[in-house]
């Protein structure tokens, strides 16, 4: 991004780490405009051992953290930006993806477990077996969560379970357990030379292991799960100084980033209602990377009836309270574009998806329901699998890929009719960010699906900026203010539905949908 001589003198700046499932990025933000000044993404490659595993490497992310910082450094430089007005650090991450690790050699003892990953199948079943009732929601009115593959407690026992080096770290005491938040701090703040292990209220919460209702680890599912607490890493605010850059590879070659404070943390769905400022009850948003996600802000914990999850939303310092949020996950989003690039190769880049689509308008009757990783909200069913119908000889690759866009818009609207039942305040207007709002036919489709207004950032890094201002604002920091007064208006594009909510538009296409998605369970 161009930067003019005439920026030499910024004030303050404020860096944000974004490590997500596809890529890991850098980027650095003017604390008093929130203008984005310069950043650096680089790709992070999933390895597939077996049907249904998904797995990362650890010292791959982190490299390519170094990496990010470092090309940041440069543009930064070239831009005649001083480095050293970088203040803070925050970080922003993919969640549930599991670690293990030993503290005394600082190596990963087994690749990162995504979050979308279905091996635990089999742990999940055994676990639901022995509740009474057999029922998926027995630790809900702690956690908020199903007993479910998605979460990061039972990544960690079937690594404790199925790989010796790790079962052996934790009889030892070596091990660490944390997500990709815990695992960058303690290895940006120093590593094996005392790194800080930590994570925050918002990733805390995404593990099965953290009792909502009193913000920290719970002795009693610990004890369920047979995970003991001591692998834990200390469960903090999103919003304070964690520790100081200490790894020498934060060295780079344009300017030193060694002594900045790490001083915020949020997973990136929160990270994004904090970047979109949705700072009052009622409030929305929708990030279209991998995961398809709503949050609505709730001051406490309301339990959904409906198969939304109750998670924490961020709590933006230590004697700050914690707000809450209804989510409705949705394990494949934006994974449907690189399925249909890379699998059935239809097409060579997202950016043609819309183009075919837009070739012919429509889906000609075919439906796709892409269930590769099972059915997340509202139904929570790990074996239901993908399904394509409704297929003619007149079906060609244009009506596939609108079929794919219809998909993402028909699972949000499942769960926009859940959060608007369970929450009780019907939603407005949908705030929408990530990598597939730049599709402006699948904005349009939203809209009209919806019958809402969908409400597009025009800076849409909400991210990475919502790790930003946690980052700014920690007390010991405090150069980015998030009082509502001090907040940057933010520009945005709005698509209006067009279609009378009255009259069938897709009322008839989402019904049959949702009667296809019935029958990939």
């Amino acid at each position: 991004m161009a930067a003019s001589s005439s920026r030499v003198m910024l004030g303050p700046l404020v860096a944000a780490i974004d490590q997500g499932t596809s890529s890991t990025r850098f980027l650095v933000f003017n604390a008093k405009t929130a203008e984005l000044l310069s950043h650096h993404q680089v790709e992070i490659n999933q390895s597939f051992p077996k049907e249904g595993w998904v797995e990362e490497d650890p010292k791959e992310i982190l490299q390519s953290v170094y990496e990010c910082m470092e090309r940041t450094c440069e543009k930064l430089t070239q831009l005649n930006i001083d480095i050293s007005n970088i203040k803070a650090i925050g970080v922003t991450n993919q969640r549930e993806t599991t670690l293990v690790w030993d503290k005394e050699t600082g190596e990963p003892l087994y690749n990162a477990i995504v979050w979308l990953d279905l091996r635990t199948q089999s742990t999940v079943e055994r676990l639901i077996n022995k509740t009474p009732g057999r029922n998926k929601n027995h630790l809900k009115h702690k956690t908020g969560l199903p007993i479910s593959t998605y979460f990061s407690a039972v990544k960690l026992r079937w690594l404790m379970d199925n790989v010796d080096e790790v079962a052996e770290a934790v009889l030892t005491h070596r091990a660490m357990f944390g997500t990709v938040d815990s695992w960058l701090i303690w290895c940006l703040t120093g590593g094996k030379s005392g790194g800080v292990h930590c994570t925050d209220v918002t990733n805390a919460s995404r593990t099965m292991l953290f009792n909502i209702h009193t913000l920290d680890w719970d002795p009693e599912l610990c004890k369920y799960f047979d995970i003991p607490m001591e692998i834990l890493p200390k469960v903090r605010s999103s919003s304070e100084i964690y520790g100081l850059m200490v790894s020498p590879h934060c060295l780079c070659k344009s300017g030193s980033l060694s002594g900045i404070p790490i001083s915020g943390c949020l997973g990136d769905q929160s990270a994004a209602l904090v970047g979109q400022m949705c700072f009052q009850e009622g409030q929305a948003k929708n990030t279209s990377v991998l995961t398809y996600l709503f949050n609505c802000y709730l001051l406490q914990p309301v339990m959904s009836d409906h198969g939304l999850l109750t998670t924490v939303a961020y709590k933006l310092g230590r004697d700050k309270p914690a707000c809450y949020a209804l989510e409705g996950s949705v394990a494949i989003a934006g994974a449907v574009v690189r399925w249909l690039k890379d699998n059935l190769g239809i097409i060579q880049t997202s950016t043609e998806l819309e183009k075919l689509a837009a070739s012919v308008g429509t889906s000609y009757g075919c439906y796709f329901v892409p269930a590769f990783s099972g059915l997340y909200a509202p139904y929570w069913e790990p074996s239901a699998r993908g399904i394509i119908c409704g297929l003619t000889q007149f079906t060609n690759k244009s009506h596939l890929a609108f079929a794919a866009l219809e998909a993402v818009c028909f699972q949000t609207r499942e769960i926009l009719d859940a959060m608007n039942q369970d929450s009780g305040i019907p939603l407005t207007q949908l705030q929408v960010d990530g990598g597939m709002t730049s599709n402006r036919l699948l904005m349009q489709l939203q809209a009209d699906i919806l019958c809402i207004p969908v409400v597009k950032p025009s800076m849409p890094e909400t991210t990475a900026l919502g790790a930003a201002m946690a980052a700014g604002a920690a007390e010991g920091v405090s150069v980015w203010s998030l009082r509502p007064e001090d907040l940057s208006e933010v520009t945005s594009e709005k698509f209006e539905p067009q279609i009378n909510p009255e009259g069938k538009g897709h009322v008839t296409p989402y019904t049959t949908w949702r009667c296809v998605g019935s029958l990939s369970c």
